[in-house]
């Protein structure tokens, strides 16, 4: 089939708390593997107030991000030129390869944020701060 509908209730909810090998320890709907997509990764991250996904970055991997619900501090940027964002509901930004990235929800609800990554390949996050030594 070449399309596929879904609403998102129906997309399991999985707590990666369970999983070993995958931090950090928050929910997700894995948008991606439940639609079978070939060219990009799409999860739904759900954040309790204070978690957060630290500081990253991919080799290969560009991510676009959507808050849908909450208030998040947001940090981009390459080693030593990070800087803090505000994002609440309707706030987008993406962080190309090599840009270091990562978020917390810093209110007092749930937060919800979409991301989306391309090329769809197993990127595993580098440390930002290590790039600049290579």
């Amino acid at each position: 089939m070449d399309y596929k509908v879904v609403q998102t209730d129906d997309v399991p909810l999985t707590d990666l708390s369970d999983v070993d090998e995958v931090p950090p320890d928050l929910r997700i709907r894995a948008l991606d593997e439940f639609l079978e997509t070939d060219a990009l990764n799409c999860k739904l991250w759900y954040f309790e107030p204070g978690e957060e996904i630290r500081y990253h970055a991919h080799a290969e991997q560009e991510e676009l991000y959507y808050v849908l619900e909450g208030e998040f501090s947001v940090k981009l940027g390459r080693s030593g030129e990070e800087e803090y964002i505000d994002a609440g509901p309707g706030t987008f930004w993406i962080a190309k390869p090599e840009i270091g990235h990562g978020h917390r929800n810093v209110g007092d609800e749930e937060g919800v944020v979409l991301a989306i990554g391309a090329p769809a390949v197993d990127d595993p996050g580098l440390d930002p701060h290590g790039l600049d030594e290579e």
